[in-house]
């Protein structure tokens, strides 16, 4: 031995610098607190912000590509990871049980706020407790479930009469255009107290105002695939540039009501004034809390409303004929559980009479299975993206940082078969009913159609109430059918799932 590091001075200086080193290294890892220290485990990484630039047209569907592999993966972006959630264990875990470590954040925020403001789907913390405790005790008034029951029906009621008029011409319909008027109307009557008469089209300031609203939607959903955006906002170009302009339209929209409505409400006395619609709640409660309550605060709260009120029921609705269509044996069913419910009803009432005079929603399970079916296949939000605070590790042992954001997938979980079984491609409003024909509840962190937990959806009933009365109308009245028999219907890629456009032919039926 002596003799070979004689000979070889560099080697015998190597093993030594390594025997020293191996030495360290080992004090180093026994040292105390490392013991027990595990090696981070992350989600599969399947793809880059690149493949959601590519795929964003069809952005749900590429990821529950991914989620039929993976239950849990990862989109990398510069500087956070995107993790996708689709187990009803990590569902649950980032909507209830650790909530406080997973919210909107500034991230979600930078992205919504030029559309959404502080409104209650942006925010966090006291702003969106705030909010929270308002909309609650609003929505929990009989006065409001009343009146926006009576407007329901009441739209429900037009709506059959521009269908009629269109079936009677042999003229299709495009329905989530109708759809998407009508429920305008509702939520401009609900919560603003305010009749623009959107589904004839005689309000060109609300047509501009829906229309911006939705192309406003799209290019902020654009901005979690663009990571220029803010370049681009700061230059004035591209989707950014038209954000900017359908933000000034839909300002001035907004702005034109709250001060119209402040203006109605300084001429009245206190015993005369009526607040039935949200607006004049909440500006109820702003001579309480001035200070909480600004003007851009009240712009930022009706907005959100819009979004919850207008888009998610009609672009449900909207899916929802379009699987009546594609399954006429369940359209059927459907009016025949209407028929059976309204027998009682004096025959040769008009539309109006009869949609006025509609009670017995509430009674309709299959109805309600069907709607269901449907937001398993086409829920209204169909990802919901949140930031985690704090490092953490999931219930599926996957870790994830600070900064990143998890995003639990509503379309793609009600398309997995671990979750619905081998049926789950099948439309089947059965799955929701025993076998006594009664409803069967779900877990809302397998069926996140409303959200869970904390920040579970105020208006879930409202929400359902209103798509029952409207597809009981219309079902009651009509048979559909669609125009193109072997076209799939596409959606846009944008907050809430809307059809790209669904042209229907209703046909009366006989009463």
């Amino acid at each position: 031995m002596e003799a070979i590091l004689s000979s070889r001075p560099a080697l015998a200086a190597t093993s030594i610098a390594l025997l020293v080193g191996g030495l360290l290294w080992l004090r180093v890892l026994l040292r105390p607190g490392r013991l027990g220290r595990k090696k981070k485990r992350y989600a599969p990484l399947v793809c880059s912000f690149l493949n959601q630039i590519i795929n964003f047209r069809r952005i749900h569907d590429y990821l529950t590509d991914k989620a039929r592999r993976f239950k849990c993966f990862r989109i990398l972006h510069p500087g956070r990871s995107y993790v996708y959630l689709t187990d009803p264990r990590d569902v649950e875990y980032i909507l209830s049980t650790n909530f406080a470590n997973y919210g909107k954040g500034s991230y979600n925020n930078n992205i919504l706020e030029d559309l959404l403001g502080d409104g209650i789907f942006a925010v966090d913390g006291d702003q969106w407790r705030h909010q929270r405790k308002l909309a609650s005790f609003e929505f929990s008034t009989r006065n409001l479930r009343d009146y926006s029951s009576n407007t329901f029906k009441h739209n429900a009621g037009r709506l059959a009469q521009v269908i009629s008029e269109a079936a009677s011409s042999n003229r299709p319909v495009d329905i989530q255009d109708l759809l998407m008027r009508s429920t305008m109307d509702s939520i401009f009557k609900v919560g603003f107290g305010v009749e623009i008469d959107a589904l004839r089209g005689t309000n060109e300031e609300g047509a501009r105002f829906s229309k911006a609203f939705d192309d406003a939607s799209e290019q902020v959903t654009w901005r979690y695939a663009d990571v220029m955006w803010k370049i681009k906002r700061v230059l004035n170009v591209g989707a950014e540039a038209a954000l900017r302009r359908n933000i000034r339209v839909i300002d001035n929209s907004v702005y034109k009501i709250i001060d119209q409505k402040i203006e109605q409400l300084s001429h009245e006395t206190v015993d005369s004034m009526r607040k039935d619609d949200l607006l004049s709640r909440f500006l109820g409660e702003r001579e309480k809390e001035p200070d909480k309550i600004s003007r851009k605060y009240l712009r930022d709260i009706i907005l959100n409303f819009m979004i919850a009120g207008k888009d998610t029921t009609a672009s449900t609705l909207s899916w929802f004929f379009y699987m009546m269509c594609k399954h006429p044996n369940v359209q059927e069913k459907v009016a025949e559980e209407i028929d059976e419910a309204t027998k009682g009803s004096s025959p040769g009432l008009s539309m109006e009479e009869f949609t006025e005079n509609l009670g017995f929603v509430d009674d309709l399970p299959y109805l309600h299975a069907a709607l269901n079916e449907t937001m398993r296949f086409y829920p209204a939000v169909p990802q919901d993206p949140k930031t985690c605070f704090s490092d953490d590790t999931l219930p599926n042992g996957f870790d994830v940082k600070a900064g990143d954001i998890v995003v639990y997938f509503p379309y793609g979980m009600g398309r997995l078969k671990d979750l619905w079984g081998d049926d789950a491609e099948d439309f089947q409003p059965e799955r929701w009913l025993d076998d006594g024909g009664n409803l069967r509840h779900e877990s809302p962190f397998k069926f996140t159609a409303f959200q869970a937990g904390p920040r579970v959806c105020l208006g879930r009933e409202f929400a359902y109430r209103q798509m029952k009365i409207f597809a009981a109308v219309l079902l009651h009245f009509f048979a559909f059918e669609m125009t193109d028999d072997g076209k799939d219907v596409s959606y846009r890629t944008m907050l809430t799932l809307q059809t790209q456009g669904l042209r229907l032919r209703a046909f009366p039926r006989q009463i």
